[in-house]
């Protein structure tokens, strides 16, 4: 069977899990035989987890979990009471919230704190992601911020108004989101709140790699999209190839390949999240091009 294979060259990791990641790998290297503590997993990525872990890398769930470790912040982020645990544990931590995630906490907080009384925030996110977890907590208990995952959601949220309508309302999105669900949500909020105050929060890394990747999907004839099974970033950008090519494909590692799927002379693209390492996109190719032979 003849296969052309093509790694999409803009796929694999965004910088702040690149400098996560590089960070951990650092603090590893340069104390032999140390673990250092996670606090969630680094990356959402089942394969590049258990390469960390062979290098001493452990996922916690909570500060207390540490044991005077020293523990990493992914660049997820976390909510300022993460940090007073902490203090309070005196447990040491190597910060690695992605500038873009740590910008637009700072954004909310600061909005939260001029809003005008009776005001709303939401955030465009998914329930109980990290990031958005970290994003809630810059704001008051008193005063909580509603989170929006879809269209039907927001709707079910206006109709028993917990969303409400003629206040003061502001909108963030979770840096990962696709840029065109988020306008899609704002013109709906738009049609019943005018004054509406849009805050353009995706990360533009990913809002550029979502155009990209759907030109690169409809570009072949096959697509097998790899990426971690709890990855939201990856469902996001998996739904995108799917779109624009209806033979997409989700796989973890090259194990996971049909070869049934594929037709001779197939042109084929691998592409992947923002948590997908290169290494991974590389083996999955080198796997489809050795069914070629």
């Amino acid at each position: 069977m003849m296969l052309s294979v093509e790694i999409d060259g803009r796929s694999g990791f965004c910088g702040g899990v690149i400098r996560a990641i590089g960070r951990a790998e650092q603090y590893l290297d340069s104390h032999p035989g140390e673990r250092l503590c996670s606090l969630g997993e680094i990356v959402h990525n089942e394969a590049e987890l258990e390469r960390l872990r062979d290098l001493g890398l452990v996922t916690i769930g909570n500060i207390n979990a540490a044991s005077g470790r020293t523990v990493l912040i992914r660049a997820h982020g976390e909510p300022p009471a993460t940090y007073r645990a902490a203090q309070a544990a005196g447990v040491e931590l190597i910060d690695c919230t992605c500038p873009v995630v740590l910008a637009l906490q700072q954004r909310i907080r600061h909005s939260y704190e001029n809003m005008p009384e009776g005001g709303q925030l939401i955030i465009f996110g998914k329930v109980g992601h990290p990031e958005v977890l970290g994003l809630l907590g810059q704001v008051g208990p008193s005063s909580p911020a509603v989170v929006v995952e879809n269209m039907q959601m927001l709707e079910a949220m206006l109709s028993d108004g917990t969303i409400r309508r003629g206040v003061h309302t502001e909108i963030f999105s979770q840096t990962t989101k696709s840029p065109s669900e988020y306008a899609a949500i704002c013109g709906r909020l738009r049609e019943l709140i005018p004054e509406l105050v849009v805050h353009d929060t995706i990360c533009s890394q990913v809002a550029s790699r979502h155009e990209a990747l759907g030109e690169f999907a409809a570009a072949h004839d096959v697509i097998f999209f790899v990426s971690g099974s709890s990855s939201s970033n990856g469902r996001v950008l998996f739904e995108l190839c799917r779109s624009r090519n209806p033979r997409s494909y989700m796989v973890g590692s090259a194990s996971e390949i049909d070869p049934s799927v594929l037709r001779d002379g197939d042109r084929v693209g691998v592409c992947g999240a923002t948590s997908t390492p290169h290494w991974l996109l590389e083996d999955v190719a080198s796997a489809l091009e050795n069914l070629a032979k």
